[in-house]
């Protein structure tokens, strides 16, 4: 069973950092690096899918 991602965001880097953008609420700094063959990560902490902007159209 899969769940949806709490947020989406596209980006223009393949590497990117997510600390949960909530101030004090989020999370330790991660940086996280897109697959090129895949096109998009997701955050371990909170879920947020952050897909590249060449795979907009590939990705769901």
């Amino acid at each position: 069973m899969s769940t949806e991602a709490r947020e989406t965001k596209i980006v223009d880097s393949y590497r990117v950092a997510c600390d949960g953008s909530e101030g004090a609420l989020g999370h330790p700094r991660v940086y996280l690096q897109i697959p090129k063959d895949v096109g998009y990560v997701i955050c371990p902490y909170c879920d947020c899918k952050y897909i590249h902007r060449d795979f907009v159209d590939q990705v769901a």
